[in-house]
């Protein structure tokens, strides 16, 4: 045996010490307590940390990360479902955007490894309506639903505070929940979103979300292009088997697509305008955008700063409407940097 790595109960026993698994095992508590001990030593005698760290990524998979848990989210039972990554004393949660096919684990697989090195206990929760979540016809506030379930899930999980991540209708959710309920709130972070209400500068609805409403009501693979097209600035990243695979998670759960399409329909502004209230919001926050976002147009961004108290902005050129995967490892580096200090 050249390596192993272990999260969850789960042992991966490797070729080499630090490259690729090739067998998995579920482990005892027993043997998880001597992992720890083990994993104890091997900082102590001075393992390279990014030798390390580079082993114990191998352990994390949307697979072996899934979780499921039953909660009530204002009077309706709901199952959640999320991925759970690293054991710090501090929370981090992470919550995706709206499009169709979205989950936690596809907004934020770039992200998780750095944040558990660094100590955090990361969750990347689904919302109702998306992923392996229940599925949900919203005829209110998206954002406030998202927020109740938010509250569900950390209570289930005994979670007092919590720093939030929110992409897109995840940065709406997070506003809703700290409004709702600032004292489970560490530190917040925006990435283009956190309220609703029209841009100053770009006819709405924009070109995007034109472009989402129409994969929710028609979902093919040509319109998968279309969007995503337009979702980043860089577009030679995005392959057939990317487009491929998104539209099967897309179509696993036509329920999710559905109801999408009904709930615009019942109250076609689910995203509501928190900017008369963000002067509310005390926990410190940082607000992300990418200047080509076609999406959530930039000087949304400038409003969220402009109500916040306690808010700095960060735009990033040549990115669009996904700043923590098209720029990964500045958005890690600077979030971990905003966290610490």
């Amino acid at each position: 045996m050249a390596g192993l790595c272990f999260s969850d109960g789960y042992v991966f026993f490797t070729d080499s010490a630090f490259f690729g698994g090739c067998a998995l095992l579920r482990c005892s508590p027993i043997f998880r307590c001597l992992f720890s001990v083990f994993r104890g030593a091997v900082q102590v005698i001075g393992v390279p940390r990014i030798l390390w760290s580079r082993f114990m990524s191998t352990q994390y998979t949307a697979e072996n990360t899934s979780h499921m848990i039953h909660v009530d989210v204002d009077g309706t039972g709901m199952d959640l479902h999320y991925n759970a990554i690293g054991e710090g004393s501090q929370t981090l949660i992470m919550m995706h955007g709206s499009g169709p096919g979205a989950s936690g684990w596809a907004n934020f697989n770039r992200n998780i490894t750095p944040f558990v090195d660094a100590g955090y206990r990361v969750l990347l929760l689904d919302s109702p309506g998306w992923s392996k979540s229940s599925p949900v016809v919203c005829s209110g506030s998206r954002s406030d639903l998202n927020a109740s379930a938010l509250l569900a899930f950390m209570d289930k999980l005994d979670i007092a505070k919590a720093h939030l991540v929110g992409n897109s209708m995840g940065g709406h959710s997070v506003v809703a929940f700290a409004l709702r309920y600032p004292e489970r709130v560490g530190k917040l972070v925006l990435m283009g979103g956190g309220t609703g209400g029209p841009s100053q500068f770009v006819p709405m609805p924009t070109e995007g979300i034109k472009l989402i409403q129409k994969l929710y009501r028609e979902p093919t693979i040509e319109n998968l292009k279309a969007m995503m097209q337009i979702f980043v600035f860089d577009t030679s990243h995005l392959t057939e088997e990317l487009f491929q695979a998104r539209l099967d998670n897309m179509l696993r759960n036509r329920e999710h697509l559905e109801n999408f399409v009904k709930s615009a329909e019942l109250n076609p502004k689910q995203f509501p305008d928190f900017g008369h209230r963000l002067h509310e919001i005390q926990a410190e926050t940082l607000v992300v955008w990418g200047r080509d976002d076609r999406f959530v147009p930039m000087d949304i961004g400038l409003r969220l700063i402009r109500g916040i108290p306690n808010a700095q902005l960060h735009i990033f050129n040549q990115c669009g409407h996904w700043v923590q995967w098209e720029h990964a490892d500045t958005f890690n580096r600077m979030t971990l940097d905003f966290l610490a200090h």
